[in-house]
């Protein structure tokens, strides 16, 4: 039983190595994504998506920095695999120009970034700037 247990962590140690081992935050990439939300009563969905893409071992953080016109509200900010898929994270007290998602990632791939207008209190449509600190 103890020589399975090495073996499993000696491999699980190589397969780290191999795949490039965790980045550490100050090595992330920050990315900026503008975008639109548009209120569901003007006939919008109230929603925006922001796709992007992990590709190693890390942490993350999320930030809407800007929404003009000024938003002085609360917004729903969710982590999902893919868009549409498994949530990861979910904020539903989002505000603008802090931290609204943050957190470890241990898989790889394609992940979405979604804001929503979960309290229907955006009566224009917003303009937006989120930016994103990933591995």
């Amino acid at each position: 039983m103890r020589v399975r247990y090495v073996a499993a962590l000696l491999a699980a140690t190589v397969l780290s190595v191999a795949c490039g081992g965790v980045t550490d935050p100050s090595q992330n990439k920050t990315e900026n994504f503008p975008g639109t939300i548009t209120p569901v009563a003007l006939g919008g969905t109230g929603t925006a998506q922001i796709p992007f893409n992990i590709s190693n071992g890390g942490e993350y953080t999320v930030k809407v920095a800007t929404m003009t016109p000024t938003f002085n509200n609360y917004f729903e900010a969710i982590l999902s695999l893919g868009c549409g898929g498994a949530i990861v994270q979910q904020n539903a007290l989002g505000i603008v120009g802090a931290q609204v998602l943050s957190g470890p990632v241990t898989q790889t791939g394609g992940y979405c970034v979604t804001l929503v207008d979960a309290y229907n209190a955006m009566t224009v449509v917003e303009n937006f700037t989120v930016t994103i600190s990933h591995p």
